[in-house]
């Protein structure tokens, strides 16, 4: 494979005209492609396979007429202190408002709270439903701006109005202040790690542009492919991270080769051979872990996957063509200052960029890089380094021992927003259980005994109220053909509380003596029950989706470094960065431990679709880091280092340039914790915490102590293991035969390890 890459980088940097045209020429077609396509919808979460979810396609099948998962806004209106909302200008003030929402666009009913009784007891609180024909993304806005008109009207009268529901949900827009502030500080980064403005903008220039094409395409598949804005921020956000650190692996790799000798369009093309290399299996875990998603069954995760994946792709592409284009571009100034400005380093040929050659840079003198001086620390004390590293992930991991998943509802937001004021209101008027009624389906349709609706229906309505945790069971609402009935079951409890889904397969089992009784077909659904269902089926995927990848990282791991241990180090150390990373959402999101500093107003379940997408995407990050620094330290070793000879040489070239990569990716995911949207906000978290982890404790100190308390048996493989696995060469040691002679006759000034002191 190096060698495959080291042609290519050579071409684009001879054919960087063609290559830097080609790519904005995409760029362009990408930005009109979305210009012009229409603006994409939400889509309900849905878990094909689950009751909840045949509940649902069974009512839209029995119920043509309504929408089961349609929008749906609750008017919740409270009296002045001291009064009723029962009062008779207060009650007049109500049907005013409600008055004028009938017969609106998209409106399919509402209700009357003084003839359905939903006035609270106290006879302060109460409550109109309304129904829509269309989904909460289709609604147009004169529809919800009716309703909140609506709710305006009845404010003037006195009232205190509130608005629950879907209908006013609305679509996540990337771009904001806190990701600003993660791209500048990913700036500051690269300028301080490369020492260089050109070759930082080279990196934030190319990852900008793989982010705007996938950004684009995602924009314009929206609505074939039924693609939501969660997909478009995580390709974003994922484009960027990456984007940044492929770029700045394959210019630290050109410029090490620049001091050492080699012409520009060689060292461009030993950049992308060797770092190249890794950005290539780097980035085909992340795409390999992405894809995997799709096995879970849900498919909003699939897209996410998907499009996440898809962005990781773009971004190799660019770093392996575009990045060594600009190369040629912007000939010597992507060297740092002090190189282009060293008395060692003199200019032949013409002035044109890329033209320079400059001599070998001596890097042996002066006082050892912090990396070295880290990698020597760690030599010496590998035991106590390992166990304190090894202790304190473990202690950061025991919260996620408690971890609760949930799906985020009105509770969660924030209480400057009216979902959240009705949806306390509720609350404290009707019972916390309110604002999460469960639907209880009854098909007869295959009952031999259908002609005796009333009495199955009754049989059911008994049955549920008698189930303990059920505070109230509405009256049955049967379908045209009186083959199906709907019931209505309000819990005790809140809709994310444990108590509530323990009463979910309650009532499921308490029925399922009723379908063997009638032959009637019982399923218990609601937007309540779908989320405790998809929360289950999550964590069903979780343990097989770990083995999964647990099982790839080792298998690619061991073709990469030709060992045994290394992989199984490597894998256990992806276990602990991802545990201690669930150990802070639920420290964060569950306890409310720094809560204020993230913005979380509310405390709860940590959202079922973090664990499995943290673990898909940070096992490909993972084996960025594990493989950018192993690579040197194989590649010494190789050519004869002793193993502590090895992780020095690992740290010294490539240690600085992980920690540059890692706090730049840290940047990019903290930068997205400030939006609003809870599944954004926790995805941040945790996938700032999980890099922060696998890469400053995993990768930079139980990695090191680990490999020097193995010693030789680290590179260890077995004779037929050797012979089946295939050789990636990512470490580019077939670029030897490709050396110009100009280049080779600068080896005898570039310092090389002595070769021979063991059999490999």
């Amino acid at each position: 494979m190096a060698t495959f890459l080291y042609r290519i980088g050579r071409w684009a940097f001879r054919r960087r005209r063609l290559v830097g045209g080609l790519w904005l020429g995409v760029l362009v077609l990408a930005v009109v492609a979305a210009a012009m396509a229409p603006e994409g919808k939400e889509e309900d979460l849905s878990m094909p396979g689950t009751e909840s979810q045949k509940a649902f396609d069974l009512l839209d099948e029995r119920f043509p007429q309504s929408n089961s998962q349609g929008a749906e806004a609750r008017l919740v209106f409270r009296a002045p202190d001291g009064q009723r909302v029962t009062a008779r200008e207060n009650k007049a003030a109500v049907e005013d408002a409600l008055g004028s929402l009938d017969g609106g666009d998209q409106v399919a009913s509402t209700t009357d709270p003084y003839k359905t009784g939903a006035v609270s007891e106290d006879g302060t609180i109460a409550y109109s439903t309304i129904t829509y024909t269309a989904d909460a993304v289709d609604l147009a806005e004169p529809t919800k701006s009716a309703l909140e008109d609506a709710a305006s009207q009845a404010r003037d009268a006195g009232l205190t109005v509130e608005i629950g529901g879907s209908a006013l949900d609305s679509e996540e827009e990337p771009g904001g202040t806190t990701e600003i502030i993660g791209v500048a500080v990913a700036a500051v980064v690269l300028v301080l790690a490369l020492g260089s403005l050109v070759a930082a903008g080279l990196s934030l220039l190319t990852a900008f542009v793989g982010v705007a094409i996938a950004f684009g395409l995602v924009s314009a598949l929206a609505v074939p492919l039924g693609l939501t804005s969660t997909v478009a921020i995580l390709a974003l956000m994922l484009g960027l991270a990456v984007g940044i650190d492929y770029a700045l692996f394959i210019t630290s790799r050109f410029r090490d080769e620049r001091a050492q000798g080699s012409e520009p369009e060689e060292a461009a093309g030993r950049a992308v051979g060797t770092a190249g290399s890794a950005v290539v299996f780097a980035g085909a875990t992340v795409f390999i872990a992405l894809v995997g998603l799709g096995v879970v069954g849900i498919p909003e995760l699939t897209k996410m996957g998907m499009g996440g994946a898809g962005a990781v792709a773009l971004a190799v592409l660019v770093a392996l063509t575009l990045v060594p284009a600009l190369f040629g571009f912007f000939g010597r100034r992507v060297l740092s200052r002090a190189v282009r400005k060293a008395p060692s380093y003199s200019r032949s040929g013409s002035e044109r960029p890329g033209s320079e050659r400059p001599h070998p840079v001596s890097t042996a003198a002066g006082r050892p890089g912090l990396g070295t001086r880290w990698a020597r620390f760690v030599l010496r004390r590998p035991a106590a380094v390992l166990l304190i590293a090894g202790l304190g992930l473990g202690a950061v991991a025991l919260p996620a021992l408690s971890l609760e998943l949930g799906l985020p509802g009105d509770e969660s937001k924030s209480v400057e927003t009216t979902q959240r004021r009705a949806y306390d209101l509720l609350s404290e008027g009707f019972g916390p259980g309110f604002n999460g009624p469960l639907t209880v389906v009854v098909d007869m349709s295959a009952s031999s005994g259908s002609g005796d609706t009333r009495a199955t229906t009754d049989l059911v309505a008994k049955t549920v109220r008698g189930v303990d945790g059920v505070a109230s069971v509405g009256d049955p609402v049967l379908s045209r053909g009186k083959d199906t009935a709907v019931l209505t079951a309000v819990p005790q409890t809140a809709p994310n509380s444990g108590e509530t889904k323990d009463l979910v397969h309650a009532i499921r089992g308490a029925v399922s003596g009723v379908e063997a009784d009638t032959g009637a077909d019982i399923l218990v659904t609601g937007t309540t029950a779908m989320n405790i269902d998809i929360s289950e089926a999550m964590s069903d995927a979780l343990i097989p989706y770990l083995t999964v990848v647990i099982g790839l990282a080792v298998l690619l791991l061991m073709v990469v470094f030709r060992s045994v241990l290394v992989p199984i180090k490597a894998a256990l150390g992806f276990l602990l960065s991802v545990g201690a990373a669930f150990g802070v959402l639920v420290a964060v999101f569950q306890w409310g431990w720094a809560a204020d500093l993230v913005g979380i107003e509310q405390t709860g379940p940590v959202m079922s679709l973090m664990p499995i997408l943290i673990i898909g995407i940070v096992f490909g990050l993972a084996m960025d880091y594990e493989v950018f620094l192993l690579t040197r330290m194989r590649e010494a070793y190789v050519h004869g280092a002793s193993p502590g000879e090895a992780i020095v040489n690992g740290f010294r070239h490539s240690g600085r340039v992980v920690a540059a990569a890692a706090i730049i990716m840290i940047s990019v995911f903290a930068g997205f914790i400030g939006m609003s949207s809870p599944t954004i906000q926790t995805m941040g978290v945790g996938l700032a915490a999980a890099v922060a982890f696998d890469a400053f404790v995993v990768r930079m100190a139980i990695a090191p102590a680990v490999l020097a308390l193995l010693g030789h048996r680290a590179w260890w493989l077995p004779r037929i293991l050797n012979r089946v696995l295939p050789n990636v060469d990512i470490e580019g040691e077939k670029l030897s035969r490709h050396v110009p002679a100009s280049a080779a006759e600068l080896d005898a000034a570039v310092p090389r390890l002595p070769v021979g002191r063991h059999r490999h």
